[in-house]
């Protein structure tokens, strides 16, 4: 290979991007001349119709430039075509406690602030719904008069038959799971910044991970041409999934520039930032699971439902990937699913990284340690037991491809010490094993049939560099590094020589964002086969120079060389000045879909959840457990994920770690508290969000099953070890002193509760009493 082959070697984050208006700064740093701060009046009230609003005096405030309310811009919107049901501002109804009921745009922040308390709402209270399993009882007063019962969506799929399965158990459990909402706590608010042009065009610069579907959702609600809207992204803080969907402030900031004819800026305070949401969704989960004496899975039954918010959002798709992902990791063949996404008068939720499967997999890898135990098989072993044998297809219709799991268990099963610990360390320190997976993009999007998922152009320079035009969104999982990659990869070119410009939607064609870890699997291929385009067509030019046919050149560190004794060699830079001198501008366009084999079945649901291919992560937990408070410690975490390939070890590194560390909070101490639709704990302070002096040791391997499909083999590394964390530490503390959590965190109160009432039964079946 190449001197210059960059591909698995432990590369720093690069910045290759060309500097363009917001490209290198964040959204909240940006300033216009004659901006204006914009702010948002949020509802009180978790329930309650408006019958008017009065916003005569805040309008007359000195420094008031505009004031909106939702009359002024009643289109719906929403991330998917089935869920339009947001508008920029409450039309009607407020539905949560911080609904934006109004918004203005001041010279000052001090006076929007004053403005909004001159606003005069005049609301009707109604009943309001909190619990997700009640909300479904309500007969009338519904959140949304088209939603009966407050139900947003229900799925109910059986593939194989249960009934018979379960019958052919030796061992059954049926297990109740609980999982409040967690959020993001990205570092970086939500900003928006939106300029009207005096030709009416519209500007936005926003932290977003979809500048694609931004710019179609203030196309639908200003009732504007796509090309009369042009989305930027600047830098991005962190996303997880929580700028995944348009925010109602991107809307409210287009909006209130339209309004006001400046530029308007709004940020998010934390507070705002909390209650926008769209996090992980309290979700409840029957589980009900059978196995052999030999540990093979006979059938799988899961009821579960989730608490989706006021809003739709991506529900139907978090509430898929619930039922969906409960295959594609194991050999289940009898499995059914029964789901119901409901709307409560909460905020609304939607993606956090794993999007959708992280509590179901809690529950699922809990449940399997405790049949495990029920028949008398190790743990790793019950998993190895229920193998896939790929390639294959899943009973619920998921191809699976590279499948490097079983490599997976076997070196976290090494490493951590297993065999000599599980079951024999003191009482009050254990040991325990999970698995989880997740998709690298989604085989079926949000778009019209046959429109690539992905495109990619590259243009070559005069001065031997190439330009990448991509529309991925880099926001700090390293897409972009990744991208330079495989580009000078393929080109055989040292990774100063190519630049990069991304995610705006004048310059860089349609990528459909940076979400379900899609964006290495997709722009990846789309850049190689664009960079393999732009070979070809410079080889094209150089032969007829030479006199030779193109498939007799390759390149070889930075130079076009004629493959034979000749010694006929170019430089790159001599190379494209001869292509671009004969063809005027040198452009190549790459682009990918997922083929027609990796997008599931035909049943109504069947969407979510194929994938080109999956990733796959076991993990080994070790805790201690103190039994005087309660308070359980994560020592180490061993933790072995399979990304297909490592086009950049210190970047898949880096994700599978944070992805382990994201889920270890949730396991141990996030979670989001409500009352009355109040939300208790709305700062990063009282919040509890893990920081890195918690962290354990965590030790990392990297396993390459090298997808056949993947850019280089490469596929998922961000997501899927986030989700097996969770019951690895459950399953950790069961080995440690012999209690079952089934509801998340685990916090010392409930661990002292599990153990007194372990206490109550060793005395009631001993025949004394509890002392």
């Amino acid at each position: 290979m190449a001197q210059f082959s960059v591909v698995g070697q432990r590369l720093p984050m690069v910045d290759a991007r060309e500097k363009v208006t917001g490209a290198g700064v964040y959204t909240d740093d940006l300033v216009l001349p004659g901006m204006l701060v914009g702010r948002i009046l949020h509802s009180p009230h978790p329930h309650a119709r408006i019958h008017s609003i009065d916003a005569t005096k805040a309008a007359a405030l000195p420094g008031i430039v505009a004031v909106i309310t939702g009359k002024d811009f009643p289109n719906r919107y929403g991330i998917l075509p089935i869920g339009h049901d947001e508008t920029a501002l409450a039309v009607e109804k407020a539905r949560y406690v911080g609904d934006n009921v109004a918004a203005v745009a001041a010279v000052s922040d001090q006076a929007a602030v004053q403005a909004l308390d001159l606003i005069e709402v005049d609301y009707e209270l109604l009943p309001a719904f909190f619990d997700p399993n009640e909300t479904m009882k309500a007969e009338s007063n519904w959140i949304h008069d088209d939603k009966p019962h407050n139900i947003e969506k229900e799925y109910h799929h059986h593939f194989g038959n249960v009934e018979e399965g379960f019958a052919q158990a030796d061992a059954i459990r049926e297990d109740h799971f609980f999982c409040p909402g967690v959020t993001h706590v990205a570092m970086e608010p939500h900003s928006t910044l939106a300029h009207v042009e005096d030709n009416g065009r519209l500007i936005v610069w926003s932290s977003t991970q979809v500048p694609y579907y931004l710019q179609r959702t203030l196309s639908n609600v200003l009732g504007l041409p796509m090309d009369r809207v042009r989305v930027i992204k600047p830098l991005v803080g962190g996303g997880f999934g929580g700028k995944s969907e348009v925010i109602p402030l991107e809307v409210i900031a287009a909006c209130l520039a339209r309004a006001a004819g400046r530029p308007v800026k709004i940020t998010y305070t934390r507070d705002e930032v909390f209650y926008a949401h769209r996090g992980r969704p309290v979700q409840v989960i029957d589980l009900k699971m059978g196995v052999r004496r030999d540990g093979k899975i006979t059938a799988v039954e899961a009821r579960i439902v989730q608490d989706g918010g006021a809003y739709c959002g991506y529900g139907p798709v978090t509430l898929l990937y619930s039922g969906a992902l409960l295959g594609a990791m194991y050999d289940i063949r009898n499995m059914k699913f029964d789901g119901y996404r409901v709307l409560t008068n909460r905020p609304a939720c939607g993606a956090m990284r794993g999007h959708g499967t992280v509590n179901t997999r809690f529950a699922f890898e809990s449940q399997l340690d405790m049949l495990a135990h029920a028949v008398g098989i190790d743990p790793v072993e019950i998993r190895e037991v229920n193998l896939l044998k790929p390639p294959c297809i899943t009973v619920n219709q998921l191809r699976v491809t590279s499948y490097g799991y079983p490599e997976c268990l076997r070196q976290v099963k090494a490493k951590s010490g297993w065999k000599e610990k599980k079951g024999k360390l003191p009482f009050g320190k254990g040991v325990g094993v999970a698995g989880s997976h997740y998709v690298s993009g989604a085989a079926n999007a949000i778009v019209r049939s046959g429109t690539p998922h992905t495109t990619i152009d590259i243009k070559a320079n005069p001065d031997g560099t190439v330009t990448i035009f991509t529309g991925a969104s880099e926001i700090g999982q390293g897409s972009d590094t990744m991208q330079v990659q495989l580009v000078a990869e393929e080109l055989c070119l040292h990774p100063r020589r190519v630049k990069l410009v991304a995610a705006d939607t004048d310059r860089t064609p349609v990528d459909l964002g940076s979400y379900s870890s899609r964006v290495t699997f997709m722009a990846g291929n789309a850049c190689l086969q664009a960079a393999r385009n732009l070979k070809s067509t410079i080889f094209s030019v150089v032969a007829r120079r030479w006199n030779v046919s193109p498939d007799q050149l390759e390149m070889r560190d930075e130079r076009v060389v004629l493959c034979d004794d000749s010694g006929w060699s170019m430089s790159f830079e001599e190379a494209a000045k001869c292509a671009i001198d004969h063809l005027g501008e040198v452009v190549a366009t790459g682009s990918y879909s997922p083929p027609q084999e990796a997008q599931g079945g035909k049943f109504r649901g069947a969407g979510v959840g194929p994938s080109p291919a999956y990733s796959y992560s076991a993990q080994v937990a070790e805790v201690t457990v103190d039994t005087e408070t309660g308070q359980v410690t994560v020592d180490r975490i061993t933790v072995a994920h399979d990304c297909g390939r490592a086009l950049n070890l210190m970047a898949v590194e880096g994700q599978v770690q944070g992805s382990v560390w994201m889920g270890l909070g949730q396991a141990v101490q996030e979670e989001m508290i409500w009352s009355q639709g109040l939300l208790m704990n709305p700062s990063m302070l009282e919040y509890k969000s893990a920081s890195t002096l918690e962290s354990p040791e965590i030790d990392t391997i990297i396993v390459e099953s090298v997808d056949p499909e993947g850019p280089l083999g490469a596929k998922e590394a961000g997501e899927g070890s986030l989700a097996a964390i969770i019951p690895a530490v459950a399953n950790a503390i069961y080995d440690a002193v012999g209690v079952r959590l089934t509801s998340t965190p685990f916090t010392p109160e409930k661990i002292l509760k599990a153990l007194r009432e372990q206490q109550k039964k060793v005395a009631q079946r001993n025949g004394g009493s509890e002392r």
